[in-house]
């Protein structure tokens, strides 16, 4: 038996006793780099998938692949990263994932065909999602008081920020030199983390008794539900949901594996992922407000350059510099929003934020097919600002005073519904957008046909071009490019405008949020 003065095992180190506050910085700052490591190559292939597509002679659908099996191995990492950390230790845990993140990066870039990048790219993405939700939890861990009010605020930039330059890195770097260089990148970071983090010394203890009780049944479940929930969530609006017969069954399979987990994780005997967090009504309502956030940040982060690429037929470097706009203004509001959660009610905090995003998508709802960086500005500028008085509040409602037993899985737990938030977000605004885009299609196709406009048109390049059958063509062509131009326009604003009252629906539950102070709030570690 310990002694009583003796740290628990399976607990993280409370205050981070024994490690100088130099040390303590160094570490969750070699945490932190390691997480934007991770988040950053989600989308730092976004720019280049033509480039990679080229380069492994891979098909339109299964270049999707090389994104989609990187989001799906990373998101049933997630909550397994609190049982894995309990088991080998936070210092370990986060060693070998950066190991492994390392080595499956050099694989990517020396993938051969589509089917090994997919292989490689899962085995990153899985490895990767441990150091997510591990940072978090080991931030609240080692901090207190106002130490502790900035953690939320440095995890939201690195979490918002690294996502937003994914796409302008990325296509920088195929630029100058070749895609294969968007994973060699990872090689000398990924050693480095590597090295630094075992001498830096533990946060916690190891053990290893765990793994003989764990619960296959439960992890398997867990795999099963989560990955094929994210399949159907990124293919789903390519094929027409549940029209297709590949999409409905993977819905089935993640449902009935969604049964399973739930039971093993309310009656199992050692259960991989507790779910004991919910019980705290500040955890549950927070975790709300972490799906809304996701929803909104990974919406627009996704609409932003598909409206710049298919409507204003912006270069990679071009829309990635007029994106980086909202990454610019969501470092400005890291210092606020972390001084702010330590003078006022948190809940005043995140009321402003919401309020914003939400202003800022009703922005975007006036947008036209001249629109271009600096019309886009003050909608960015006031959407990246936003971001973090969200996400600063709700991770201090979330995270603060929950009991150290409890720390790596609320982390998990919190961290997966963000990133569930985004991958039900970009699903519903594609399909929106496919939907209104249809529908303004077809009326504007009613409108124009049921003008002379069509036929001055024809007469004007009937007289240009010889051919008759050549100069109808060319007036379809000219036709369907204007029509179809606008149709997504409008679409566009239809769906910006419903995000701003998803934005605003969430203020409802603001009020029966915990609002505590951050600084005044007890140390996870008593």
């Amino acid at each position: 038996m310990p002694s009583a003065d003796a740290p628990s095992p399976t607990l993280p180190n409370p205050t981070g006793a024994g490690l100088s506050d130099r040390r303590k910085y160094l570490i969750f700052g070699i945490m932190a780099f390691g997480q934007f490591m991770a988040l950053l190559d989600i989308q730092i292939v976004a720019a280049s998938l033509n480039s990679i597509q080229a380069g492994l002679s891979a098909g339109p659908d299964e270049i999707a692949w090389v994104q989609t099996a990187y989001l799906m191995a990373e998101i049933v990492m997630i909550p397994l990263a609190a049982f894995l950390s309990q088991a080998f230790s936070t210092r370990w845990l986060f060693t070998g994932s950066a190991v492994l993140f390392t080595l499956a990066s050099l694989l990517c870039g020396f993938a051969w065909n589509i089917q090994s990048m997919t292989v490689f790219r899962a085995v990153q993405g899985f490895v990767g999602g441990a150091m997510v939700p591990t940072v978090f939890a080991t931030g609240f861990a080692i901090f207190t008081g106002k130490q502790r009010a900035m953690i939320p605020a440095i995890l939201g930039v690195v979490s918002t920020l690294a996502p937003t330059l994914g796409p302008t890195v990325g296509g920088w770097i195929t630029e100058q030199t070749s895609w294969r260089w968007l994973f060699f990148i990872n090689i000398i970071p990924g050693a480095a983390i590597a090295i630094l983090l075992p001498i830096l010394g533990r946060v916690d203890e190891a053990d290893l008794a765990k793994l003989k009780r764990i619960d296959w049944l439960h992890v398997a479940s867990l795999a099963v539900f989560l990955g094929a929930l994210q399949y159907v969530l990124e293919e789903g609006p390519r094929y027409q949901w549940f029209e297709d017969h590949t999409i409905a069954m993977a819905a089935w399979v993640s449902f009935v594996a969604a049964v399973v987990f739930f039971e093993r994780s309310f009656f199992a005997e050692h259960p991989v992922v507790r779910l004991t967090p919910f019980k705290r009504p500040s955890f549950a309502l927070a975790c709300t407000l972490n799906v809304v956030i996701g929803f909104g940040l990974y919406s627009a982060t996704y609409l932003t350059p598909i409206f710049l690429g298919r409507v204003r037929d912006y270069s990679s470097m071009d829309i990635g510099t007029t994106v980086f706009i909202a990454g610019i203004f969501m470092t400005f509001s890291a210092p606020l929003a972390a001084r702010l959660t330590t003078l006022v009610d948190q809940r005043i905090v995140v009321a402003c934020g919401f309020c914003l995003f939400a202003l800022s998508s009703w922005m975007m709802a006036g947008v036209t097919a001249e629109w271009g960086f600096w019309e886009l500005f003050p909608a960015q500028a006031i959407r990246g600002f936003s971001v973090l008085l969200c996400i600063v509040p709700s991770v201090g409602m979330a995270l603060n005073g929950v009991p150290p037993e409890e720390l790596r899985f609320a982390s998990g737990l919190f961290n997966l519904m963000r990133n569930l938030g985004g991958a039900v977000g970009i699903a519903t605004v594609t399909t929106w957008l496919q939907d209104y885009g249809r529908v303004h299609a077809q009326q504007l196709g009613e409108a124009v046909h049921s003008t002379r406009e069509l036929g001055r048109m024809a007469a004007r390049i009937a007289a240009q071009v010889a051919d008759p059958v050549l100069a109808h063509k060319m007036v379809q062509g000219e036709f369907a490019r204007a029509i179809g131009q606008e149709a997504l326009t409008l679409a566009f604003r239809d769906v910006f405008f419903l995000m701003a009252l998803v934005m605003l629906s969430v203020l409802v539950i603001v009020p029966f949020c915990k609002g505590a102070m951050l600084d005044d709030a007890p140390s996870a570690g008593h």
